[in-house]
């Protein structure tokens, strides 16, 4: 799959770029982990400073990654292409990680 790159197919990893206007605040960083943690493959995140692991949601929202930050995603063992895959895709197509609409009943005004 174009963008990710796997090594001896236990190592995957891909670069992806946070386009939410609030960024990876609570909200999509969970959605993130719920994700990850669907699999058995080690998650690994990391913005310019730090690395974390993926499957923490205190660690993935110490990246305080705001709109526009760029995010590399590594997972090592034997589901990581798939790992890789279903967590790019969270960003790439922006439906988990996009605000609630002002119609969205959870929304405050």
């Amino acid at each position: 799959m174009e963008g990710i790159t796997c090594v001896a197919k236990l190592v995957c990893e891909a670069q992806v770029e946070v386009k939410n206007p609030d960024g990876l605040h609570m909200r999509p960083a969970m959605q993130f982990v719920d994700v990850a943690s669907q699999f058995t493959s080690s998650i690994e995140v990391s913005n310019a400073e730090y690395t974390v692991d993926g499957k923490s949601i205190m660690q993935v929202t110490m990246l305080a990654a705001t709109c526009g930050t760029k995010l590399q995603i590594k997972a090592s063992g034997d589901d990581a292409e798939e790992a890789v895959k279903a967590l790019r895709e969270l960003f790439v197509k922006k439906v988990a990680l996009d605000p609630p609409s002002a119609e969205s009943p959870g929304k405050r005004n």
